[in-house]
């Protein structure tokens, strides 16, 4: 592969152009070369390094864990400080599961006290004041 523009790099990853500009101006993507023109040009190093960014953010790492993730790709493999970052996105994973099953188990409760969706008086509505106003 030769050196390919941004919205060729964009089309190739599923990453779209705005957002590889913000991955250069945070650090996470290197600056790449530019023609004469100013236009930019991407070697496929490049896509190799966004590829990786990109399964990482579509795996729910955070920007910071993907900085961390590169920097130990770009060295020598440290397999037990990569697993160390991934444990903890694991953990983190596992608490909002967590409480997606207990906001599910609310939100459940909630619509079987509506029985037939005709009250004027609301459950739903009463259900949610209640809880805005007992915080």
């Amino acid at each position: 592969m030769t050196d390919i523009t941004i919205g060729r790099l964009s089309s190739a990853t599923g990453v779209k152009v705005e957002t590889i500009r913000y991955y250069e101006k945070i650090g996470l993507m290197p600056d790449p070369p530019r023609t004469e023109g100013g236009q930019r040009v991407y070697s496929p190093d490049h896509q190799d390094r966004l590829a990786f960014i990109k399964r990482s953010r579509d795996l729910g790492f955070p920007i910071t864990a993907v900085r961390s993730l590169l920097g130990l790709n770009d060295e020598p493999p440290s397999c037990g400080e990569v697993q160390a970052i991934t444990m903890s996105h694991l953990e983190t994973i596992k608490t909002k599961i967590a409480d997606l099953k207990r906001l599910q188990k609310t939100l459940n409760a909630i619509v079987l006290d509506c029985e037939d969706g005709e009250s004027p008086d609301c459950p739903i509505i009463h259900a949610l004041s209640a809880t805005a106003s007992s915080k």
